[in-house]
């Protein structure tokens, strides 16, 4: 062949090639952004994989066409944290020099608790074994329930509760599901968890399949983690203190507690069990110092603060025996949780949350009680995850040389990570870490390597209302037919990228490609959605709103904050939560007015204007020479915003 031929063609190829490349790096490198938006007054950011430093950006009101907001790339990175505009329902995107523009996204008053809120519980419903506790059948359950997909390790109930108690008036919106138009679907769903546990509370029977056995190494095995059931039946016991008590007897609490009592010593639930659960799965293979399925590093921590608020509530009740033993867990977490040890951290996957969330509440329930240290134990937490999650994506990578696991995805530390850094950042007062922590919630949403939320957007889900609004573009694989069926169940995590993934999927195969959940390859690997992964994007829910929600006293002309008032003045109650769910209309809350004198009852709250997230109320105080003061209160269990005024008659 002619040399000169050669060439051309070796050109021509090389050259559409290289155009080929470069339009594909175009299209793949776009602006990765919250496919959903962003919460007004948080932290806002995207990612646009190889844009130089200094390299322009601008957000574009899509309606009107109008730039509101220009900067500079840095690290890969953009940020428009002062973007807060005045309305919502606007959608905007952003546009990189040179890359394109992203998929449109919102900005609005506590947006993300407004598309996830519901479901994150939906999940919980849709999982359960069987709908009627009466024919529920062990043996057909992978792992025993209550959700199919996992034993009581899942600890739904311990973190339904603490939903709840976040945001309370939020979930009276969906009584129609089962709370048969009555009472909120959430609060029965708490109510269904509870008698599951208290039916099975000893129950070692067979289970449809697990992947390992209980006990300590040397010893009898158990069939099925029973333990587990006290730890959700004391949350339970906490909780019929705080909110449960108009929908849960008293006779029917009495022998929650009554069981947990009994029980508790004998199934070790007043300290830290460890090398409990031995698993036969090969990234944790083996008996393990702590495990997602099993016991927790700070599991403890929970369950004895919540006997400890329950039995302080009771005449002959002994709360200082379970906060002894809250403090003796709290103290084996300061002494011993090594974060430099993959064990106590992301080997654990689904668990690893627990441990900083534990020792928060801790410093949220019982402040003056926490052990010397627990807060530097926790702040000591904030800055080794700092270190980790230096980089462009603020993902807490593994280690120097590995970004994620090479196998496995994160799915439960990943959405779970969000909700630790806002429980530790309301604990520290530390805004940076609040930042970071809204980081690992745009990576669920899209601004990571795949550029995908983390759930698949099948059309069966969209068909039943199971996934998120303003959702583009989904996981691309899903994997609905294991052990648990989660292909039709509402709000399912579905995968997260792989250390190959990163820094960024390079090409479309890495992206898509069959797994079934069992090959693992350059695509976007995909297993079965898990309860306890949920179990910790719930828990981000739950702690998002810690940091966000306020409550104040007012004067009657609603100009002066107030912490003194005189008998019969009218006054302003306001709140700032996250009950903002239509942006066409007023919504409604409500608030708890405590007068000290043993009268307790609900004040109605209405939205001042359309998106403002902000409620208020007039309340007269009453005429009475023995009331000194009155306290409002919103929200139970640690989680609670207060105000109080003191009255002068």
């Amino acid at each position: 062949m002619n040399q000169k031929l050669w060439h051309l063609i070796l050109y021509y190829v090389l050259f559409s090639f290289f155009n080929s490349s470069i339009c594909l790096a175009q299209d793949k490198y776009a602006p990765y952004v919250n496919q959903a938006g962003y919460n007004l007054g948080e932290s806002k950011r995207f990612v646009c994989y190889g844009a130089p430093d200094n390299t322009p950006f601008k957000i574009i009101n899509i309606k009107t066409n109008q730039v509101v907001f220009e900067d500079k790339m840095l690290n890969n990175e953009g940020w428009f944290t002062e973007l807060n505009p005045s309305s919502s329902g606007t959608e905007y995107v952003v546009e990189v020099e040179g890359y394109g523009k992203s998929v449109p996204f919102w900005i609005a008053d506590h947006l993300m608790e407004k598309i996830s809120s519901k479901l994150a519980y939906d999940f919980f419903v849709d999982v359960r074994g069987f709908d009627n506790l009466d024919e529920y059948d062990m043996t057909k359950v992978y792992g025993g329930g209550p959700s199919r997909d996992g034993g009581l390790y899942g600890l739904e109930t311990i973190f339904e509760i603490l939903y709840y108690s976040s945001n309370p008036a939020l979930f009276d919106n969906w009584t129609t599901e089962m709370g048969d138009d009555k009472i909120a679907d959430l609060i029965e769903l708490i109510l269904w968890h509870a008698e599951f546990a208290y039916k099975y509370h000893d129950y070692n029977g067979p289970v449809a399949n697990r992947h390992g056995s209980l006990g300590y190494e040397g010893e009898p095995r158990m069939n099925y983690d029973y333990w587990n059931s006290l730890d959700q039946l004391a949350a339970v016991c906490a909780a019929y203190h705080s909110f449960l008590k108009p929908f849960l007897s008293e006779e029917k609490y009495q022998l929650y507690r009554k069981v947990c009592l009994e029980k508790w010593e004998e199934y070790e639930r007043n300290k830290v069990v460890r090398y409990w659960t031995y698993s036969v799965k090969w990234v944790d293979a083996g008996f393990q110092e702590f495990n997602e399925m099993g016991n927790a590093y700070g599991q403890s921590v929970f369950r004895n603060l919540f006997m400890y608020l329950c039995e302080k509530n009771e005449k002959k009740g002994d709360p200082d025996k379970f906060l002894k033993y809250a403090q003796e867990s709290a103290q084996d977490i300061i002494a011993n949780w090594d974060f430099n040890n993959p064990r106590h951290m992301w080997w654990i996957r689904n668990a690893e949350h627990i441990t900083p969330q534990a020792l928060a509440y801790f410093l949220l329930v019982a402040p003056k009680n926490a052990p010397v240290g627990t807060k530097e134990k926790l702040a000591a937490w904030a800055v080794h995850m700092k270190q980790k999650t230096n980089n462009f994506w603020k993902y807490r990578k593994h280690s120097e040389t590995e970004w994620a696991h090479a196998r496995t995805k994160e799915l439960g530390g990943t959405p779970a990570l969000g909700g630790s850094m806002f429980a530790a950042a309301h604990i520290l007062g530390d805004q940076k870490l609040r930042d970071v922590g809204w980081a690992q919630v745009d990576f669920v949403f899209g601004v990571n390597p795949v550029g995908s939320h983390l759930s698949n957007k099948s059309t069966e889900r969209l068909k039943i209302g199971g996934y998120w609004e303003g959702i583009e573009h989904g996981w691309p694989q899903s994997h609905p037919d294991g052990y648990g069926k989660l292909g039709l169940v509402r709000g399912t995590l579905d995968g997260s990228p792989l250390d190959n993934q990163f820094p960024i999927a390079q090409t479309v195969e890495e992206v898509e490609g069959k797994n079934n959940g069992q090959v693992f390859g350059k695509n976007a690997y995909a297993t079965e959605g898990w309860c306890i992964s949920n179990r910790g994007w719930m828990a981000t829910l739950t702690f998002s709103t810690i940091g966000s929600h306020n409550l104040r006293i007012f004067d009657k002309d609603y100009n002066n904050e107030i912490y003194n008032v005189k008998s019969g003045e009218k006054i302003i109650v306001e709140l700032k939560a996250a009950l903002n769910q239509n942006w066409d209309k007023k919504d409604t809350g409500w608030v708890e007015i405590d007068d000290g004198l043993g009268n307790v009852k609900k004040l109605t709250l209405t939205e001042t204007g359309e998106n403002t997230g902000v409620f208020t109320t007039q309340f007269e105080v009453p005429q009475n020479k023995n009331l000194k003061m009155i306290k409002v209160r919103y929200g139970y269990l640690g989680l609670e915003k207060e105000a109080v005024v003191n009255i002068s008659n």
